[in-house]
């Protein structure tokens, strides 16, 4: 079982939050709320989603990288895996 099937029910309430965050800012820009409220609830909804990426990444990290039962192989895959994904996070 992967760490995100263990997580499920916390990993889902996290993108369910987000998506009504997601959901206010359409809201914001159908009613043309100001500049200042949009920025705000983009903001919110950016931090929302970094806290989620950083959740996922700790979790891989601690199952993929850091296990001590993880043959080095294992680690070096893990680690690029890890990789990979940081790199198109911050494009």
């Amino acid at each position: 079982m992967s760490h995100t099937s263990r997580e499920k029910a916390k990993l889902l309430a996290r993108v369910r939050r987000i998506r009504g965050q997601v959901e206010a800012i359409e809201r914001a820009l159908e009613s043309e709320a100001g500049c200042a409220e949009v920025l705000h609830l983009l903001a919110a909804s950016r931090g929302a989603m970094n806290g989620l990426m950083a959740e996922v990444i700790e979790d891989h990290v601690r199952e993929h990288v850091a296990a001590g039962e993880l043959t080095e192989a294992a680690r070096t895959e893990g680690a690029d895996e890890l990789l990979e994904v940081i790199r198109a996070y911050l494009k």
